[in-house]
């Protein structure tokens, strides 16, 4: 049985909040992350496109809510969603200002927006126990539908070695861990997303 795969991928808008977001007409799958964790280069993995979300040289630059709309083929069936790359938390150089509206827009739209049914935090394998990442879980789980998932993925697997990744998974044993270097990973993000959305079985 062949792997779920991408087959559409494309940039659709950006957001400011959730008032000028898209129009809730599909499920979304929402990734979040501190500003350095690799969150672009995640989303060009899954979608297996080089350059579909673009990384910033700067942390914390991308402040906007960011769609793409996306379609899964899977033995013959298709399915489409929403991908949502929320802006990076953490190290953003902005004014205290900016930066209280920019949280503001951010929760606002979390906890509000109906569409959303899973939340993908990124956490990087080196440092899997930073007290922001510790913060953001908490959060999520508190405000966290009957609907709603959180699936935890530590990305730079590859900077790992094999004792390290082993203390992970014990740790963390439903988190997925992926290499965007090696490519590795991805078919469980694939799997897990479609099966909670869709229900779609696999062996």
């Amino acid at each position: 049985m062949s792997n779920p795969r991408v087959v559409k991928a494309e940039f659709i808008k950006s957001a400011q909040s959730i008032k000028d977001s898209i129009e809730e007409s599909r499920s979304e799958v929402v990734f979040m992350g501190r500003s350095n964790v690799g969150k672009s280069s995640t989303i060009n993995l899954l979608t297996n496109r080089k350059n579909l979300a673009k990384s910033s040289a700067t942390p914390g630059k991308t402040q906007l809510i960011n769609f793409f709309d996306i379609e899964y083929l899977y033995n013959e069936q298709r399915y489409p969603l929403y991908f949502v790359d929320l802006p990076g938390f953490g190290y953003a150089k902005v004014s205290k200002s900016t930066k209280e509206i920019w949280q503001k827009n951010l929760q606002e739209f979390i906890e509000k927006r109906v569409a959303i049914r899973i939340f993908i935090h990124l956490r990087d394998a080196r440092h899997p126990n930073t007290a922001i990442d510790n913060a953001v879980e908490e959060y999520l789980k508190t405000i966290l539908r009957g609907d709603q998932k959180i699936l935890t993925i530590f990305t730079k697997g590859d900077k790992l070695k094999q004792k390290e990744k082993a203390k992970l998974k014990r740790e963390y044993p439903d988190a997925i861990i992926i290499s965007n270097l090696k490519k590795q990973g991805q078919d469980r993000v694939h799997k897990e997303i479609l099966s909670y959305i869709f229900g779609v079985e696999f062996d």
